[in-house]
């Protein structure tokens, strides 16, 4: 059932969804009109998408349990180019390692729209169309209608001009208009949604449909996250967190969420979140209220990463938490569990059978084979969460669980461990 357009909107607002739009009450009446086809796209740079694409994502489930209808877009096409980074030019992926990726971020996409029913979402992918153009028609069809002097004033591009950028990714903004031009013949596709990283593109597209085709369509953009800091949202020390489980392991990806900033949580549930308003404010309370009891980043990271990995994994990143220090059972967990969570604390592959004590150096808890012996006399070392009293004790055998894992602790938070491919 279609959504009224002033809750939609009201929503989108209230959860800081929305940071521009061509003509907020045009869109307005444009949605309050009917079903509308937006379509989102995603350039496959990396062999996956991550928690800044996972807004675009969670804004189209929104759009379409409102009633509209979702086109997918991957751009097998625009990623072989990529948009223009203030940092400098991009490396070219080979056409082979692009194609990989569509298809991997493809089904990473379509997890998260519903495929059936009446605002049923339809896949796309933009090298259908522009594998088929010629360099004339592109130039006389897309280019003719793009001024030099607007596009020499991009911010990306005017940043870029003293250090140099290719045309290759100065017409980046050509082909992603023309997708949105080619949706909007093809499918009636009249809302483009994105990042306001993205604005310029967006807003190039709905201008080329206007010049070329007398159109009328529509953008709307979605701020960038933050951190308390001011750095960009969803990164970590280690890299950036994605949104495939063997890139960023279910358990790292659970911890991200918890680890989220009294300051910032609020607004992270409103985004990431299917939560009513009702609940985030109950939620905001509990923040204010006690802080300490962290209910809003345990409510944020376990209702993330249902949506992303599943219930199952969930409750599984939750089990490891407990057990890597102690309150519950390291058996209990599934291997592949325990190597991701192995991973995130710096454990180390081996090969050889260790004593206890080179273990515990080579995790990196502690830094000298003497450090190991003296927090095992201390009585604060401990392997499989059960103290430790022999530092000559060989790790083999059913003294790792699953014959594999030897999770290793010194005191009460300094965790590693080792472990057999």
């Amino acid at each position: 059932m279609l959504t009224g357009v002033n809750a939609l909107l009201d929503d989108l607002r209230w959860r800081g969804l929305l940071a521009h739009s061509t003509d907020p009450d045009a869109l307005a009446a444009h949605l309050d009109g009917g079903a509308v086809k937006f379509y989102v796209g995603f350039d496959p740079t990396a062999q996956s998408v991550h928690t800044g694409n996972l807004v675009q994502l969670l804004l189209a489930r929104r759009l379409q349990d409102a009633g509209h209808r979702p086109f997918m877009l991957v751009g097998g096409a625009t990623g072989l180019i990529g948009d223009p980074k203030e940092s400098g030019e991009r490396v070219m992926n080979s056409t082979d390692v692009v194609a990989g990726w569509v298809e991997r971020i493809r089904e990473q996409v379509g997890r998260f729209v519903a495929f059936d029913g009446p605002a049923a979402a339809t896949m796309v992918k933009n090298f259908d169309w522009t594998s088929q153009m010629s360099v004339l028609d592109f130039l006389r069809d897309v280019g003719k209608h793009f001024p030099v002097n607007r596009m020499l004033a991009r911010d990306v591009v005017a940043r870029r001009l003293e250090s140099g950028i290719s045309y290759t990714e100065f017409s980046y903004v050509l082909l992603q208009s023309m997708d949105y031009r080619e949706l909007y013949r093809r499918h009636g596709v009249t809302l483009q949604t994105g990042g306001s990283d993205q604005w310029g593109n967006l807003t190039a597209g709905v201008e080329l449909i206007r010049r070329s085709d007398q159109g009328r369509v529509h953008a709307m953009a979605t701020p960038l996250l933050t951190k308390a800091d001011g750095t960009k949202f969803g990164k970590t020390e280690s890299g950036t967190v994605w949104l495939d489980g063997t890139l960023t392991s279910p358990y790292a990806f659970h911890q991200f969420f918890l680890n989220a900033e009294d300051s910032k949580v609020i607004d992270y549930l409103k985004v990431f979140s299917f939560r009513s308003r009702e609940e985030i404010e109950e939620l905001e309370r509990a923040t204010i209220d006690a802080p300490f009891k962290r209910e809003a980043q345990r409510a944020l990271a376990d209702d993330v990463t249902d949506l992303v990995h599943g219930v199952a994994e969930r409750e599984a990143a939750v089990a490891a938490a407990s057990a890597l220090f102690g309150r519950g059972e390291l058996e209990r967990l599934a291997p592949s569990t325990l190597e991701g969570v192995l991973r995130e604390v710096g454990g180390q592959p081996v090969e050889e059978d260790l004593t206890v004590v080179e273990a515990m150096v080579v995790s990196g808890i502690v830094e000298s084979k003497g450090a190991a012996r003296r927090a095992i006399a201390e009585g604060g070392a401990y392997l499989n969460n059960v103290k430790i009293d022999d530092p000559e004790l060989v790790l083999v055998g059913d003294r790792l669980v699953h014959g594999r894992f030897a999770i290793l602790r010194r005191g009460r938070r300094t965790v590693g461990g080792v472990y057999r491919r």
